[in-house]
């Protein structure tokens, strides 16, 4: 009984569960985690868990604890007596998922607001995954909000990187919440970093992204570019892009393929004035508003009748950090999109409010054909965002190599660094893109 008597030192019992201490030897069950035996009365666990009271049916008397360490099945049965949760930020995820399984709701709740409070970019991922697998639906709800604010800094962590292999069913489902727009009517979740508040969410559109309602779809599809070469998992993109768009291989042996900047041809839209007199009658608020949920969607002929009808080409998404119309096409890849609004006026060095460029979006997302695109438009290869990283650090940091090679025949400093002091060769070697090391060394 010295278990016992360790954990009623340290968790007193409350009023009505003293008699319990003076119970006989068939009232106590010894839960075992690892190397840790902790005595505790099962009257008092199967009262606080369910889970736990199932088990006791069985007449055990000792029950293994699988998934929690020592110190964390103390934390637990600490709980269970007192129904008070300790203030250890670098346990709660641990205690939050040994919650979960056994059906203790407040300790559960105590460790979402925990790990709420204390949201960053460094963790914002983990915390992410961590809400969707044990349905913790107020830690979801900040942590997607949280990204929504910060998503280029976040996708270029390694929390982001580790989540991508270890969960990627995870992720994808948190790609889609992350672009989502809310419902028709509601306000946005957050001021700053949400989705557009426009009603609807990317559409279907031949080369564009595929989406099913309330968010992009996991079929297979993606944005139109001039490269049709094969898919890659949606896993291996590191960045908040749907499972439906294609990724570009990353061959070794094409590593030191460079294409020639292709020229933009010039196009005149010439929308049916039957379907362009209605758009002249819209305010020009939200002219600019359905041009930015058209560039949203690949839909390039109401892009081309938006333009038309006098919609702002620079007209800014302040529900996504002010992303330009230019800045969603580039980021889906969706090369036609991209080519009407360069054609339109669109700025292609436009910066959003972290100075983020459309050609750090395609880079990181690995569109080659949109890269060489805002390339051939005068794009900047060596344009720096808030942090100081280039289009060739987003592109070496997600592996795509085509992209690297484009940008370094484009001019890209191979050997700039950002504010970390962190070179293109760096952030490849960092994420084992063994692949690119030779073409950045």
């Amino acid at each position: 009984m010295e278990a016992a008597t360790e954990v009623a030192e340290t968790a007193p019992v409350p009023p009505g569960l003293g008699d319990l201490l003076d119970a006989g030897d068939g009232a106590v069950v010894t839960l075992v985690a690892g190397d840790t035996r902790l005595a505790a009365h099962r009257a008092v666990l199967a009262a606080r868990s369910p889970v736990l009271a199932a088990t006791f049916q069985h007449d055990t008397s000792h029950v293994t604890i699988t998934d929690a360490e020592g110190p964390v099945l103390r934390q637990l049965l600490a709980y269970c007596y007192t129904l008070q949760a300790p203030q250890l930020p670098s346990m709660a995820p641990q205690l939050l998922a040994a919650a979960d399984k056994y059906g203790l709701s407040g300790l559960k709740d105590a460790c979402e607001q925990q790990l709420a409070a204390r949201l960053h970019v460094e963790n914002a991922a983990t915390t992410a995954v961590l809400a969707l697998s044990h349905s913790c639906s107020r830690l979801k709800e900040a942590a997607v909000a949280f990204i929504k604010t910060h998503t280029y800094e976040v996708v270029m962590t390694q929390g982001w990187a580790d989540a991508v292999v270890s969960h990627p069913h995870a992720v994808v489902e948190l790609t889609c919440l992350i672009t989502e727009p809310p419902a028709p009517n509601s306000p946005p979740a957050t001021t700053e970093g949400g989705p557009a508040t426009t009603e609807g969410g990317p559409a279907t559109t031949e080369g564009g992204p595929a989406t099913t309602e309330g968010g992009p779809a996991t079929t297979e599809g993606g944005p139109a570019t001039t490269e049709d070469e094969g898919a890659m998992p949606a896993t291996t993109e590191v960045g908040p892009t749907p499972a439906s768009h294609r990724q570009l291989p990353c061959d070794p042996s094409q590593a030191h393929v460079t294409a020639a900047l292709p020229t933009i041809p010039q196009r005149t839209a010439s929308p049916d004035e039957a379907t362009a007199s209605p758009m002249r009658n819209l305010p020009g608020r939200e002219r600019d508003g359905r041009l930015i949920q058209a560039a949203k969607q690949g839909t390039v002929e109401a892009l081309q009748e938006l333009l038309a009808t006098g919609a702002d080409v620079g007209a800014r998404d302040e529900n996504w950090s002010g992303w330009t119309a230019l800045h969603w096409a580039a980021y889906w890849g969706d090369a036609e999109a991209v080519r009407c609004l360069v054609d339109g006026g669109a700025q292609v060095d436009a910066r959003d409010h972290r100075k983020i460029a459309p050609l750090h979006l395609a880079a990181f997302n690995g569109h080659t054909a949109v890269v060489q695109m805002l390339l051939a438009s005068s794009a900047d290869p060596n344009s720096r965002h808030h942090c100081g990283g280039t289009p060739l650090h987003a592109a070496a940091h997600s592996g795509h190599a085509d992209v690297v090679a484009v940008l370094l025949e484009a001019g890209s400093e191979m050997r700039a660094r950002d504010n970390m002091g962190k070179t293109s060769l760096d952030y490849a070697r960092l994420n084992k893109h063994q692949h690119l090391e030779e073409m950045l060394f």
